[in-house]
């Protein structure tokens, strides 16, 4: 069980690949995170920023899977510490998919192979659809979107 998405959006691979791996990019679409890793497969990755632990909070942490840049990248993620007493054993696996298509860009996100009972299930469902409308307007507007937060 898990999630897929699929959007159409009018920017090339190249141009996504920076929303969401380069530092503006993930600072403006993952709530002013930075994504601190060497960006090879089997390395860790975390996304830190501002939280319920301060500014060094750590929301999402994991491992390479696949890194095939303007293409293809893939990792398996734990919530941070902060959300879950037992984070370490809550899994899910995230891949990202560029695939160009006309003058545009189809971008495919499957969230997937949760932790049986795994608490994100459900609300990273609602979490995505809001990170990925904010992806599509970044890459076509050049801003981000309002949540009245």
């Amino acid at each position: 069980m898990g999630h897929q998405y699929d959007f159409y959006i009018a920017a090339t691979p190249e141009q996504l690949w920076e929303i969401l791996t380069g530092p503006e990019g993930v600072r403006q679409i993952f709530f002013g995170c930075e994504l601190r890793s060497t960006f090879q497969p089997g390395e860790d990755l975390a996304y830190v920023g501002p939280g319920n632990d301060g500014p060094e909070t750590v929301h999402v942490y994991g491992t390479w899977l696949e890194w095939e840049p303007h293409h293809k990248f893939s990792y398996i993620e734990h919530p941070g510490p902060s959300y879950a007493p037992n984070h370490a054993e809550l899994e899910s696996r995230v891949t990202f998919t560029f695939e160009p298509a006309g003058s545009c860009t189809k971008m495919r996100l499957v969230n997937d192979q949760f932790t049986p009972g795994h608490p994100a299930m459900e609300r990273s469902g609602e979490s995505w659809w809001m990170i990925l409308s904010n992806i599509k307007t970044l890459a076509e507007t050049g801003k981000t979107l309002d949540f009245g937060w």
